[in-house]
């Protein structure tokens, strides 16, 4: 979904914050900054570890692009940009015992739970204002058209997107909507898309880094003309040029674990928007 135009007067100075910037001002952008905005997106480890010359050959754009780029959301350079996704790649993906360590150092000498809940409630907080923002009512309704002219809703959602997906599949069985949640099981994912009519429609939800489980099947089903409706974070998501509809979520997280309160927010909006759009009880 789009976000709001107006850009604030100061760089980002978080990742997620950037994402979010980024998106409201894609559209704005010409031509070769939005290829360095796609390239950003898609590989931003290449861009905190590569230098200037090879980020810019890896984007296919010249060097003085890349600060353009960066000026272009108020950064005084590319180094300064450089230090957002550099810093994510610290912060974001540590695995799962270096996070619980980051959050215990970080908790103090209060409670660990008390601290805990503080952070996971304050970011989900901020994602569903950052939802609240940003949501377009028109693009919501048109996904929730799309969905509702379906015969079957595919559900495609992997690794910490299942279980949304997962949640989607329960609400439309609770609410009369006839859907297939993709479980990945026993590698058959393909052979349950492979079940899909002309007259269906997924639902494909992926954040950064994209499941490359999702795209492939996304993919799939695009070459097979079946209308997607996908739940993203970003209008340069691999899954923006498969979607009939587009809807962005840009997540908050504590000590790199990212909400999805704003995401099951908008999964619970076009489950009950689909069931009033048919009629159901």
């Amino acid at each position: 979904m789009t976000m709001a135009s107006a850009m604030p007067d100061s760089a980002a100075t978080d990742y997620d914050d950037f994402a979010a910037r980024l998106a409201a001002q894609a559209a704005s952008l010409p031509k070769r900054l939005r290829q360095v905005a796609a390239f950003a997106t898609e590989h931003p480890d290449e861009v905190a570890l590569g230098t200037a010359a090879e980020v810019a050959a890896r984007a296919g754009v010249q060097p003085s692009t890349l600060v353009r780029f960066a000026k272009a959301l108020d950064y005084d350079g590319f180094s300064e940009l450089q230090q957002i996704f550099r810093s994510r790649l610290k912060e974001r993906f540590p695995d799962y015992r270096e996070r619980v360590a980051l959050l215990r150092s970080a908790g103090g000498a209060g409670s660990i739970s008390a601290s805990l809940l503080e952070g996971f409630t304050q970011a989900a907080a901020v994602s569903l204002d950052r939802l609240r923002a940003s949501a377009d009512p028109a693009l919501i309704d048109r996904a929730i058209d799309l969905l509702a002219e379906a015969e079957i809703i595919h559900l495609l959602g992997a690794r910490r997107l299942f279980p949304v997906a997962a949640y989607l599949a329960y609400a439309f069985g609770k609410l009369g909507v006839r859907c297939a949640l993709i479980d990945h099981v026993a590698q058959l994912a393909p052979e349950q898309m492979a079940l899909a009519g002309p007259r269906d429609v997924v639902l494909a939800l992926s954040f950064t880094p994209y499941a490359p489980a999702t795209l492939d099947l996304a993919q799939a089903a695009a070459r097979r003309g079946l209308r997607i409706v996908a739940v993203t974070d970003s209008p340069f998501s691999p899954l923006a040029a498969l979607a009939a509809v587009r809807l962005d979520v840009v997540e908050a997280d504590h000590g790199a674990f990212r909400s999805l309160a704003a995401t099951f927010a908008l999964a619970m909006t076009l489950a009950v928007g689909i069931a009033e759009k048919r009629g159901l009880e």
